[in-house]
């Protein structure tokens, strides 16, 4: 079945990196000129997804605001004849049929999954992490949907991690079917040590079958005592099988300072109308550090 709807989680509270996100969602919190979800929606779209739901909380309406039409802008640019940035404004309310949901409580990432079972319906779907922005030749999502083809299987879409970070995110057990394609045996959320199974993680992107509702409605709380999508995906993987694979792009955490500041540098090198200033300007710069 072609993969058509897609969830975007957005409701967490930003907390790692505060003051940024106190009153500014860490979602539309700019990379360059653009605020990191609308990328993400980028993507989706760029693969084929035509349904999308953003999954919010309060404080959170700005995001919806971003990709609605603004009239009064609109007005004003078509008057003053600036047709680019007007054509760049309403693309915005035009990228794919975009809906939004409330968490209500913050009750982790399965928690908020599990409130789309409805608006999912009874097909496969994306979930692309909120805090998790992707940038590469090809949409990652669109990579894991056709290994999701392929298999007809759950997907994931992993990285390699080093042995500090691991114990941050989850590890997987895994069977290499070719250099960038697994079979996905197992996982665990935040290994210990003693715990970890590989350095493969999923970073940011899933496509999972409507049986991981069930599997969420009948699993107990996890980690943080929230209902966890790990813990569901571990079911999945062991009671069905899951896929894995290792997308082509470079992912930036918007949750991460650092990684936040890398992904403006890094994709400001690539800008058209300014990329070789800056790169001249990071060149000299350079030059005055010790």
């Amino acid at each position: 079945m072609k993969l058509r709807k897609a969830i975007i989680p957005a409701a967490g509270l930003g907390t790692r990196i505060l003051p940024a996100s106190k009153a500014t969602p860490k979602e539309m919190l700019p990379i360059v000129d653009k605020p990191a979800i609308q990328y993400i929606v980028e993507e989706a779209v760029a693969a084929g997804i035509e349904e999308i739901l953003i999954i919010t909380n309060r404080g959170k309406g700005v995001i919806e605001d971003h990709f609605d039409h603004s009239v009064e802008l609109e007005h004003a640019l078509r008057d003053s004849k600036k047709f680019e940035q007007l054509a760049q404004v309403e693309r915005l309310a035009n990228l794919a049929n975009i809906t939004f949901m409330r968490q209500g409580v913050t009750g982790g990432l399965g928690h908020a999954v599990l409130k789309a079972k409805a608006w999912v319906d009874d097909e496969p779907f994306a979930v692309l992490y909120g805090d998790d922005v992707i940038i590469g030749d090809v949409p990652a999502i669109g990579e894991l949907a056709e290994v999701h083809e392929q298999y007809g299987l759950g997907v994931a879409g992993v990285k390699k991690v080093s042995k500090e970070q691991i114990t941050k995110y989850c590890s997987l057990d895994v069977e290499m079917v070719s250099d960038k394609v697994m079979k996905v045996t197992d996982m665990i959320e935040k290994p210990s040590p003693y715990q970890i199974m590989s350095l493969y993680s999923i970073l940011g992107r899933v496509i999972l079958p409507p049986k991981i509702f069930e599997i969420l409605e009948n699993i107990p709380k996890g980690a943080g005592n929230e209902l966890q999508l790990t813990d569901a995906m571990r079911v999945l993987a062991k009671n069905e099988g899951m896929m894995g694979i290792e997308f082509s792009g470079k992912r930036y955490d918007m949750g991460n300072k650092l990684s936040f500041m890398q992904a403006n540098v890094e994709i400001s090198l690539k800008n058209k109308e300014f990329g070789a200033d800056f790169k001249k300007y990071l060149k000299d710069l350079v030059k005055t550090l010790d």
